[in-house]
């Protein structure tokens, strides 16, 4: 696995609109685990994607009328098999934590990374899940030296009043013991 060019070159790449520029001299200094499945708790289809792409068909389902104006990407998603996609480059700004803090500073989408998790927060993450993104952290821990273990958050973390994710089923500990060993 190699990061070229702020591209995860093993990852399958589809360009989300909803990326902006990084402020001038930002650092990268924030990773964000987030989960995502649509309809909630149904997995395997094409709607993440293209809620990402701005081509979600919002007719589809009932609930996907509440996304319809929703224009969000995160850089990353990586799907119950371990399987990645990217959307956004990471030295672009994606569209993921919304209004965020982290340490007193608001906007986290300025200086952080968005990995999202084909999941909800009612069910057990997969163990390919678990090890794609350990391997991932490990890569961007080396890229970007200013996400550190301790940069490490949950978008509930962020946004606490707001959202939930990744939820009571992500296992932190798990996730940080693969990380001590990568």
């Amino acid at each position: 696995m190699e990061i070229k060019n702020h591209l995860l070159q093993q990852a399958r790449q589809l360009q989300s609109p909803n990326f902006g520029e990084r402020p001038e001299g930002e650092q990268i200094s924030l990773l964000v685990i987030h989960n995502i499945s649509l309809p909630p708790g149904e997995y395997d289809g094409p709607y993440i994607d293209d809620l990402f792409l701005n081509q979600l068909d919002c007719s589809l389902h009932p609930y996907f009328a509440r996304l319809k104006d929703l224009r969000v990407s995160s850089h990353l998603m990586i799907n119950r098999a371990g399987q990645v996609t990217q959307y956004v480059p990471f030295n672009l700004k994606a569209h993921h934590a919304g209004e965020s803090s982290f340490e007193g500073r608001t906007q986290c989408n300025d200086f952080s990374v968005g990995i999202e998790l084909e999941g909800c927060d009612e069910e057990a993450f997969t163990q390919a899940q678990y090890d794609m993104l350990a391997t991932i952290t490990g890569y961007l821990l080396v890229a970007y030296p200013g996400i550190t273990p301790d940069r490490i958050v949950g978008h509930s973390d962020i946004a606490p009043e707001r959202k939930t994710d990744p939820g009571p089923c992500f296992d932190w500990s798990l996730f940080r013991s693969f990380l001590e060993n990568e």
